[in-house]
Parts: structure tokens; C-alpha cells; sequence
């Protein structure tokens, strides 16, 4: 049997390790699927909006934090209607159970971009970084491009500012993937 000098041995195992930790980088990146993310977008003195999207994941995972450099606070936040009153709170956590598609939308889940540096207008792009918690603590951050959509690309939930446009306002909450 034929043996390689240790440095030809180092010199095609440092690659290979490298090769192997990249791809296991991107299985776990690849486990969270992020479809249709969009930010609301707002009016002048406007300092916070909504981000929202449907998240999937093969294994179970927690989405538990964002940022964006659009915004000087990022956070998961909740809306749900509690004895008639309209309430938003933070959350530690998001679960997203396996297989299961989780939709931050208006009205329920979503995510909240406060102190914004400045306005986010209909058609530009808001990058978002995610970070997702497996079952081992191990956590892996998702860099991804929402669209920003006009003030009248949604009704109900959270009635920011003014001049909402209706019509076509409610196609982001009919959408059933």
C-alpha cells in the first residue's frame, strides 16, 4: 500500500474538510425556505412598519431574531385580539414545526421594523437578516430581499398611516399556499 508524505496528506485533507463544512453550512441553511416576503411600506414620518412572509423548515426550528439595516430595532411580534382590544406584543421565539409552513402576515405573526432611518418606499428592497435556532442550539442566520410594497397592499392588522388604497389591498392575506 502506498503512503503520502503527511504535507501531501494536509495539503488534500485541509480542501476536503473545508469542502465538507461548507456543505454543511448550506444543508442547514437550505432547511428554512422563506417565500414571498414583503415590507409594507410607509409615509414620511413614519418610524416603524411590518415585514411579512411564509417561513417552512424540514426539521423543527425557531426563528429568534432579525435584523435589517433599515432599522435600528428589529423584532418578532404577535398581534391577536385579546377581549376585544387589538394587542402587539414581542416573542421570544417563533416555532416553525417541521413540514409545516408558518405565514407572518398582518394581524398575527409578523415581524416589526421600528426606528427606521428613513422611509420605505413602494418598490425598493429591505434586506433582512434571520436567525433560526435548531433543537441542538446551534443557530444559522438567512440573509434574504424583501420587496416593499404601497401603503394599499393590505387591509386590517396593522393600520399604519394614512391615504390606504383599496381595491387589490387584500391579496397578500388571501394567499394559501
Amino acid at each position: 500500500m502506498t503512503s503520502f508524505p503527511t504535507s501531501l496528506r494536509h495539503a488534500f485533507a485541509r480542501p476536503l474538510l473545508g469542502l465538507a463544512l461548507c456543505s454543511a453550512a448550506l444543508a442547514a441553511q437550505a432547511q428554512v425556505s422563506v417565500k414571498d416576503a414583503w415590507v409594507r411600506a410607509t409615509v414620511a414620518q413614519q418610524k416603524s412598519t411590518g415585514a411579512f412572509m411564509q417561513l417552512s423548515s424540514a426539521k423543527a426550528v425557531k426563528l429568534v431574531s432579525v435584523s435589517s439595516p433599515v432599522a435600528g430595532v428589529a423584532e418578532v411580534h404577535e398581534m391577536k385580539m385579546d377581549g376585544g382590544v387589538m394587542k402587539m406584543r414581542p416573542v421570544e421565539a417563533l416555532d416553525l414545526p417541521a413540514g409545516q409552513a408558518v405565514e407572518l402576515k398582518p394581524g398575527g405573526f409578523h415581524l416589526m421594523l421600528m426606528e427606521l432611518k428613513g422611509p420605505v418606499k413602494d418598490g425598493d428592497t429591505v434586506p433582512l437578516s434571520l436567525v433560526f435556532e435548531g433543537a441542538d442550539k446551534k443557530r444559522e442566520t438567512m440573509e434574504i430581499k424583501a420587496s416593499v410594497r404601497g401603503m394599499g397592499m393590505m387591509q386590517g392588522g396593522m393600520g399604519m398611516g394614512s391615504g390606504h388604497k383599496h381595491g387589490a389591498a387584500s391579496a397578500p392575506q388571501e394567499h394559501k399556499h
